[in-house]
Parts: C-alpha cells; sequence; structure tokens
C-alpha cells in the first residue's frame, strides 16, 4: 500500500479529549461530518458563565467560548463512558438541566457539564445523546471483529452504507498449520472472511485499521498478507487465493479501495437533526465559520489548570508529598506535565497574548 501505517493511527478525533486545541483541529477532517451547531451554550463545569459555541459532528462534540475562542474542547464519542442529564446551578439560569458527560482518556477520567442558555430548547440533549447511540450502534464500520455474528444464513449482514465490490470463493485462511477453506467478501469499508465449515470462524477488518497489504512467500505458497494497525491488536492475517493472477489482481483491489477510503472515510454515523434550529435574535452572535477564529485568537499553548478543571470527582488518589524549595513547605507531588508557575498563572504569559484589537 502507498499509505504508511493505518488511517486510524492518524485519527485522534473520535478516541481522544483535548483541551483549548488549536483552530486547525477544530476543522472537520476528512469523513469527519457537521450535524449540529448550538449556539449560546455554557460550559457549566470548566468555564461557568462563558457562553460558548458547540459543534456536533460524527467523531465528537467541540465547544469553544464565543469571548476567547482559544478555550476550547473537544471530547471524542469514543472516550464517553455515560452521558446523562443532571440538575446543575448555572451562572445564567440558575438550577437548570445540564447535560453531563463523563469521558476517560489516557486513563484519566474527565466530567464535563454542558447548559443551554436557551429555555426550552432540548437540542443539546437530543443531538448529542442521539449522534452518540449513532456512534456506539456503527462500531463495524470502524473496528476489528473476530467471531462476530456478522453473517445470517451463509449471507453477509451488509452494513447501511456498505456495497459488496467481490466475494471470492476457496479462499484459505492460513492462520493455522492446515489452513482453513473458506469465502472472502470485498466490499467499499471492509474485508470479511468467513470458513465454509463454520461461519462462525470469521474476521471483520475495516479499511481504517488496515496497515499494509502485501504478497509474500509462505510455506502454503504465495499469500496475501493483511497487517491490522496496532489499536486493533496488530494482527497479521494470511490467505492464499488460486491462480496467482486471481490473487494479484485481489491485492491490487484491495489496496486501491483501502486507499480511496483512507482519502474519504466513512465512519457509519448516521443522524438527522428533526428540530429547527432556536432563534436567537436577542442573543450576541457567534462566530458560525472555523476559518474566522485565525482573525481572532492563534493562541495555542498547554493549559493544565483546563485539564484539572475537569477532572471526575474521586478519580484521583493522593500523591506523595514532598518538599517544595520554591515554597519552602510540603506539598503533594505535581502530576507530569504542571509547574507552580503555571498551576499560580490565571492569564496567558505576556509574550504568547495576541492584541485582539489589531
Amino acid at each position: 500500500m502507498t499509505q504508511t501505517g493505518a488511517a486510524v493511527d492518524q485519527l485522534w478525533e473520535h478516541r481522544e479529549v483535548r483541551f483549548d486545541i488549536l483552530i486547525p483541529q477544530m476543522k472537520m477532517r476528512p469523513g469527519e461530518v457537521l450535524i449540529d451547531k448550538l449556539n449560546s451554550i455554557e460550559d457549566t463545569k470548566g468555564n461557568a458563565g462563558d457562553r460558548g459555541k458547540m459543534m456536533v459532528t460524527n467523531l465528537r462534540v467541540i465547544w469553544h467560548s464565543q469571548s476567547m475562542p482559544r478555550v476550547s474542547l473537544s471530547v471524542g464519542f469514543n472516550c464517553v463512558l455515560n452521558i446523562t442529564t443532571k440538575k446543575v446551578n448555572s451562572k445564567f439560569r440558575g438550577i437548570t438541566e445540564a447535560l453531563y458527560i463523563l469521558t476517560k482518556s489516557k486513563q484519566t477520567r474527565f466530567e464535563f457539564i454542558f447548559t443551554s442558555l436557551l429555555p426550552g430548547n432540548p437540542r443539546l440533549f437530543t443531538s448529542v445523546i442521539g449522534v452518540y447511540k449513532a456512534f456506539n450502534s456503527s462500531k463495524m464500520y470502524r473496528e476489528l471483529k473476530l467471531r462476530g455474528a456478522i453473517l445470517d444464513e451463509g449471507q453477509l449482514k451488509l452494513l447501511p452504507l456498505e456495497e459488496v465490490v467481490s466475494s471470492i470463493n476457496g479462499v484459505w485462511n492460513l492462520s493455522s498449520d492446515q489452513g482453513n477453506l473458506g469465502t472472502m467478501i470485498v466490499t467499499n469499508v471492509r474485508i470479511v472472511w468467513f470458513a465454509n465449515m463454520n461461519d462462525l470462524f470469521n474476521i471483520s477488518i475495516p479499511y481504517i485499521q488496515i496497515a499494509s497489504v502485501k504478497l509474500r512467500e509462505s510455506k502454503f505458497g504465495t499469500a496475501l498478507v493483511i497487517e491490522s494497525s496496532e489499536l486493533s491488536g496488530a494482527y497479521i492475517l494470511g490467505f492464499r487465493i488460486d491462480p496467482l493472477e486471481k490473487l494479484q489482481e485481489i491485492q491490487k483491489e484491495v489496496t486501491a479501495l483501502a486507499n480511496l477510503y483512507s482519502a474519504n472515510p466513512i465512519f457509519g454515523v448516521e443522524y438527522v437533526i428533526q428540530d429547527d434550529p432556536p432563534k436567537e435574535e436577542d442573543l450576541v452572535p457567534v462566530v458560525d465559520n472555523v476559518d474566522e477564529l485565525n482573525d481572532i485568537d492563534q493562541y495555542n499553548d498547554e493549559t493544565t489548570d483546563a485539564f484539572a478543571a475537569y477532572l471526575a470527582e474521586g478519580s484521583q488518589k493522593d500523591r506523595e508529598v514532598v518538599f517544595s524549595r520554591e515554597l519552602g513547605l510540603a506539598i503533594e507531588k505535581l502530576k507530569d506535565g504542571f509547574t507552580l508557575e503555571s498551576l499560580w498563572s490565571v492569564l496567558p504569559p505576556e509574550n504568547k497574548k495576541k492584541n485582539l484589537l489589531d
């Protein structure tokens, strides 16, 4: 394959939580679709009293402050542990219903609370929860699956956006010493193989998880070797197809389809907004074009105070007590990436500031 590594290795939007992201990181990546835009959303947990804008895509939730767009969040749906509603005390609306999102990213739990500043508008709840459910129900588009219930009476259960490109009988899976005879189905989103004698012995590998497709010599002769991404377990799958000309044809076909998919992935998340957008004539407008944010603020630096603001309660253990020469007293050992200066800092350094009136 011409690509180096699997497409999923460069895809962070759905599997990470990031704070104060750069302007280019707010833009939609190939295959990412903006599903809903919500104005006047308060980040009640980390930026109480700050009106902001939320964008819901098929991969994540993005929020940024209206007054200072560099203050922002990107929450990937794959990090979400739970989404629910809860009563909170908003600086704008007092006691009200809010959206609560519990996440886990890189072994750390974060919680987010978002409040709509438009009374009686349920779209904050319906859009985010609805898209999250659609994301969860479309994992077959994005995840490698072994021994799954992917067949119905010997026929592949096609995904909603899936189309069969070719079906090849007499394909040997070389994972065992004897090999297993089965059928390979190549579609526009994945490769599927299943054994003829036992269709529960199967594998479904989406193109997004394929790191390489090669022809390689084996004890069974020339074989089609597919390597999966590190994230999926770094599997090495070997298949033999006779005659050799057919094997070479399939290798070229799979390579072309994988490259085509990498350029414009199909993530399989389908959700249609049913409610009409709310009217906001009495509210301060927000920036509608992400490109315009470049003209407002380009500042981006590691903001450990933002990181700390969203830590989920109960997820932290007491840390080692050490002596601080700077303070002259004993303190808990700082987490990696934190400094005393950054913990005390409220505003960005002078040399990092940008005059908004320029």
